[in-house]
């Protein structure tokens, strides 16, 4: 109740104050124009003209809300509600005197006047008590505060600007910026907030140099948000540069996320994370088509609990399909995922599904009794090392399973399967390439086999369409090599590494699924060109021995003094390098951006047809050097006799 009282009665004082600066703006513009306080000898005019200016203004004040706000914080934004309340005001008071007494009373230029000193008169005050308010604040935080981190803030825009004035802000605050970095270059020798921009990013060595000879040595540098998304090998080199002058890295969280904080009184820094070194410009993304394929469309994913099939369907549950079938053979992977769903999409009407791709019937069964009009096929096995020493596995799951969903695709009249491939079935390696290719040729052999829809009824009435979309690695996939690193630092190290050449593409799995549907889109649009991959923009390749000493330094620490980096070796069915696409498959850019599309050799379907029945029955008898023969003869690229290994008995 104290604090209402208090309150309202603020907002009194200052709408006392508003008025009484009313009065005094038409008195001082009288005085400025005629020496006097009124224009002739009756001061019965002034008197009802300052009247009749209060009462409008007392009106006007209010319906512009200007005791919404707070003095304390007075900003540009107040400043434009004054302004249009001031002109309101005056244009309202000129309106009024006319029809009270035609103006005679008053000149003319007396409302241009009033305007000007009334804005200043009600302004002024707000922006001196701002004033006055943060050099107390600004003493007070000096007296108790304490010491602060000094920190180079990398970033000129509203990120940088937010995390400046948050700062200003906080008593307790532990950081003070002693400089800009500007990666565009154009605000240097400018100033945000009395922090000066003291050069470009790759001007950080000598920055660091100059604030040293003044004595300030920057403990920390800080990457805004925006910054960070221009280029992951700017973060990259901030990240080795930072570790030689011994300063950690942080970044400011994303705008929404530092409002909120703000707002909370809270300045909370991020840690720079792996994904940070990968920035790459944001794909411009057809969200009208995107959502066009999936919003009330029956839609399955397969590996729905794994990481590319999980980030699918998170990103589907939030498009609205008219329901959303999860599969998965692993109970706990399709417990876990449905738990999450039920959490964040709760309206969304999906079945949980635990099947084996590798089941021909029991995919049957599950697609004729949900008919799904788009299926997602992520179910497979990824392990390069494991899929070596279990090849039939590989098969059966790879190869075999894709043939099975696309069977089943087929028989249930759905409108489009995706298949989502990986870079090592390219010239594979590997028993798991090698199974990737063949699942894309068998897929890309059916598309072909489809006819152009003539005669069709309606467009869905078309011949199934079955799509390839090719990408590299993703960062934090099961086995994938961050995790490893990330576990084997938090023992102390050594991080293993098998090579020192070994060369990798990453994308995170946000923007790889991202991209799927966005290629997957596009192309279920475009009918004409059939067969092709869709191959997805990963960048520049990563030489794995760099980002274990990037993520050493990450960490705080060295790489080879604080934390060691060994070489295993490489393992059976690895490749130094990963291509995206084969020297054959002749790339076209598409309408999708950041997306190719790759035309590999084509296998006849009868021999891929009998080739996987052979395949089949290798496997499923458990003769994994015939399995790894048959792989040779039906993809070219691959040779078995570097890769084939017995399937333990």
């Amino acid at each position: 109740m104290r604090f209402v009282s208090t309150r309202l009665s603020k907002t009194v004082l200052a709408f006392t104050h508003d008025l009484t600066m009313t009065a005094a703006a038409f008195g001082l513009a009288m005085v400025l124009r005629t020496g006097s306080l009124t224009f002739g000898s009756d001061v019965r005019p002034s008197l009802v003209g300052v009247a009749v200016l209060v009462a409008i203004a007392a009106a006007v004040y209010q319906l512009f809300g200007l005791y919404r706000g707070v003095w304390a914080y007075a900003s540009a934004q107040d400043l434009v509600q004054l302004t249009k309340a001031v002109t309101v005001v005056t244009v309202a008071f000129v309106l009024a005197m006319f029809l009270v007494n035609r103006l005679e009373a008053i000149p003319r230029s007396v409302p241009l006047i009033q305007w000007f000193v009334l804005l200043i008169l009600l302004g002024g005050p707000r922006f001196a008590y701002r004033v006055m308010r943060d050099r107390r604040f600004a003493l007070r935080r000096t007296r108790i505060g304490g010491p602060r981190v000094p920190v180079l803030l990398v970033g000129t825009d509203a990120e940088s600007e937010l995390f400046l004035r948050a700062l200003a802000n906080d008593l307790h605050a532990g950081y003070e910026v002693v400089g800009l970095l500007d990666p565009k270059r154009g605000r240097i020798g400018r100033a945000i907030h009395g922090v000066p921009v003291l050069g470009g990013t790759e001007d950080l060595e000598d920055v660091l140099d100059a604030l040293a000879r003044r004595g300030v040595r920057p403990q920390r540098l800080i990457i805004g948000q925006a910054s960070r998304l221009i280029d992951g090998a700017l973060v990259r080199a901030l990240v080795e540069q930072a570790s030689q002058r011994g300063m950690t890295l942080s970044r400011l969280p994303a705008l929404t996320e530092f409002k909120e904080m703000v707002g909370e009184g809270r300045i909370e820094l991020r840690p720079i994370a792996v994904r940070d070194l990968l920035g790459r410009p944001q794909a411009v993304l057809d969200e009208a088509a995107i959502s066009g394929l999936v919003t009330g469309r029956r839609v399955l994913v397969t590996g729905a609990g794994g990481t590319i099939g999980g980030e699918l369907v998170r990103q589907i549950a939030a498009l609205r399909p008219a329901a959303l079938t999860l599969v998965d053979a692993s109970e706990y992977n399709l417990y876990a995922i449905d738990l999450e769903l039920a959490e964040t999409h709760p309206g969304v009407p999906r079945l949980r599904r635990l099947a084996d791709v590798r089941d021909r019937d029991q995919i049957d069964r599950l697609f004729r009794a949900h008919r799904p009009e788009l299926v997602f096929h992520a179910a497979a096995l990824k392990h390069v090392p494991l899929v070596e020493e279990n090849p039939t596995e590989g098969v059966l799951t790879n190869a075999i399973g894709t043939r099975n969903v696309a069977a089943a695709c087929r028989a249930a009249g759905t409108r489009a399967m995706v298949l989502i491939s990986t870079d090592k079935a390219v010239r594979p390696s590997s028993v798991m390439g090698a199974t990737k290719r063949l699942a894309e040729a068998y897929v890309q052999a059916l598309d072909r086999q489809g006819d152009d829809g003539a005669g069709a009824a309606h467009p869905d009435d078309r011949p199934t369409r079955f799509l390839t979309v090719r990408f590299g690695n993703v960062l934090g996939s099961s086995g994938s090599v961050v995790p490893l690193f990330q576990r084997q630092l938090a023992r102390g190290g050594p991080l293993t590494v098998t090579h020192p050449e070994m060369c990798r593409y990453f994308m995170t799995v946000e923007e790889a699924v991202q991209l799927v549907l966005h290629a997957s889109a596009h192309a279920v649009s475009n009918r004409a060109r059939r067969g092709e991959i869709m191959v997805l923009d990963m960048g520049e390749p990563v030489r794995i021995v760099d980002l274990a000493r990037q993520m050493i330094r990450l960490a705080g620490l060295r790489p080879e003094q604080d934390v060691q980096i060994t070489f295993s070796g490489l393992r059976p069915g690895e490749k130094l390098f990963e291509e995206i696409l084969d020297p054959v498959e002749a790339p076209t850019r598409t309408a999708a951006d950041r997306v190719f599309a790759a035309t590999p050799r084509l296998i006849d379907p009868a021999i891929l047809s009998r080739a996987l029945q052979e395949l089949e029955a290798a496997a499923r008898a458990g003769d994994g050097d015939r399995t790894a023969t048959l792989l040779a003869t039906v993809v070219p690229d691959f040779r078995a006799a570097d890769t084939a290994i017995k399937a333990p008995a």
